[in-house]
Parts: C-alpha cells; sequence; structure tokens
C-alpha cells in the first residue's frame, strides 16, 4: 500500500486528534499506518475502513478515556486490532493496559504494533477472556464489537471480581441491550448501569459507551 492510501488527518479530525494524542499524535499516526497496511494484509481491518479509520475507530476508541482514571489497570478484551485497547494505550501513558486476544494471528500482530510504536504500558495475552479470571487485575473492563450486553458481562464481570466498571463501546442498541441485559445485571450485582457519551465536542459522531459499575 502506497503512502497515498493511507488515511489523511486533517481540519476537525486533526484538531480532535491532537487534542485526544497531544504529544503521542505522532504515535497514534503511526498506530493508523499499520491498520492500514499490515492490519488489511493480515485480515485485522477490513479495505473499506481505510477512510474512516481515524472517526469510526481510533477517535471513536480514544475518547472513551476521558470515563477512566488516573494510572488505572484496563483490560481489554477480544482487543483485535487493539480497538478500543491500542488507542487508550497511546492515548494515557498513565494507565496499564493488558489486551485479551484468543487469535494467534492477530496477537502476533499486536505485539509486532506495541514493540515498533515502543509502547510501555501495555502486554497482550493470548486467551479467551474466560481464561484470564484471577491471572489480570482491572480496575476497568473494556471491549468493543465482541457481543451483545448479556452475552458480554459473562465474560467480562468475573475479570472485575466484585469492583470496578465495565466500559462496553455500543451503538444505537445500547438501551435495548440494557434492558436484554437486566437479570444478568442483577446477577452480577451491578450498582449503576448508564448510557455515556464520549467525545461529543470533538467528534461530529460522539462514542456511546455502555457503563456497568460494580
Amino acid at each position: 500500500m502506497t503512502d497515498t492510501q493511507l488515511p489523511t488527518l486533517d481540519g476537525a479530525e486533526f484538531a480532535a486528534a491532537d487534542q485526544v494524542f497531544g504529544e503521542r499524535l505522532e504515535t497514534a499516526q503511526r498506530y493508523v499506518e499499520h491498520l492500514a497496511t499490515t492490519g488489511i494484509e493480515r485480515g485485522l481491518i477490513g479495505p473499506r475502513e481505510v477512510p474512516r479509520l481515524w472517526t469510526r475507530h481510533v477517535l471513536n476508541c480514544a475518547v472513551v478515556e476521558e470515563f477512566i482514571s488516573e494510572g488505572a489497570s484496563v483490560v481489554d478484551v477480544g482487543s483485535g486490532a487493539g480497538l478500543p485497547g491500542l488507542c487508550l494505550a497511546i492515548a494515557r501513558p498513565d494507565l496499564s493496559l493488558t489486551l485479551v486476544e484468543p487469535l494467534e494471528r492477530r496477537v502476533i500482530w499486536l505485539n509486532e504494533v506495541i514493540e515498533d510504536l515502543g509502547l510501555e504500558n501495555v502486554t497482550v495475552l493470548r486467551a479467551r477472556a474466560e481464561q484470564v479470571v484471577g491471572e489480570v487485575e482491572a480496575d476497568y473492563v473494556t471491549a468493543r464489537a465482541v457481543s451483545a450486553l448479556v452475552g458480554l458481562l459473562d465474560i467480562t464481570m468475573p475479570i472485575l471480581r466484585g469492583t470496578g466498571e465495565l466500559l462496553a463501546l455500543k451503538g444505537r442498541s445500547a438501551a435495548e441491550e440494557i434492558t436484554k441485559a437486566r437479570k444478568k445485571l442483577n446477577k452480577y450485582g451491578a450498582r449503576e448501569v448508564d448510557i455515556l457519551t464520549a467525545g461529543a465536542d470533538l467528534l461530529e459522531e460522539p462514542t456511546t459507551v455502555v457503563q456497568v459499575k460494580l
């Protein structure tokens, strides 16, 4: 893939990226280049996603950092191409990120990108989320495009071990998913369940997040 095919960053997108990533914007740009090249070559990202890598994917994920407290530990389940895990690791060097991904080819790619970007606050575990219960500690668990909330709770709540928050990146179905998951939410002792909006002042289409507090 040539440079001319890489997604451009200008105007409102640049302003948003500059605010979110600050002095690590260049690192974020290199991450997007990885997504647009080897990420497509290895099947982690579809080629049609290239023009909207910044808006639909990287910025969409990174703005969730506004809901995460300073110095927190975060486990990102089903991390795939590092969305949202690597975005958060770049935007917030104070966080400790663990990316949980079962597919070997994705794990290899993630580790290559992490090494190239020099990210020291993130590690990758090749495992299913159920397999890391008791092995990792998390103040927050994040997930994007993993499953509907009712199923997602079963693979994320045990990681939190009774305290912390799930931040699930969702779309317009968020309220409906909460309704369908109400019994499961009660089962796991959820104290609060809210639909939050991230990046409202930065993005044309802000990010919808279901926040579950234990």
